[in-house]
């Protein structure tokens, strides 16, 4: 039996792609938001649109990861690690730049970081197991 067969594991991936989900919602919520507010002729960026959309697209490809790291496929289980290390922080950090985004939009994106947050900490406590 491989680690990927052990029921803890599988349950951990699990929990991984419902985080997943629970960040692609977030992201869904964020850009439907962006879109909305442009179309009631409130003020948006291009830079929300850009950032929202590149943020949604990139769930699946970290859905797929998930899938692919749960099978036992360790370059898949790599790359997510890295990803939801790196994609987190990049996020806070453009967020914390200085009347970039409007407090609601900063907000949305920050509560997006919290469920890949958790994907990094529950895939490497699986690599450690």
């Amino acid at each position: 039996m491989t680690t990927t067969d052990a029921p803890r594991t599988q349950e951990s991936f699990d929990t991984v792609k419902k985080c997943i989900k629970l960040y692609a919602m977030v992201s869904a919520i964020t850009l439907g938001t962006v879109a909305t507010l442009t179309f009631t002729n409130h003020q948006t960026t291009l830079f929300e649109w850009i950032r929202s959309t590149i943020l949604l697209a990139i769930s699946p490809l970290l859905h797929r990861l998930a899938t692919q790291a749960a099978t036992g496929t360790h370059s898949s289980l790599t790359r997510l690690q890295t990803l939801t290390t790196i994609m987190p922080i990049a996020i806070i950090a453009v967020d914390l730049i200085p009347n970039l985004c409007p407090t609601w939009y900063t907000t949305m994106q920050a509560i997006s970081a919290l469920p890949l947050i958790a994907v990094a900490v529950l895939t490497r406590k699986r690599a450690r197991a």
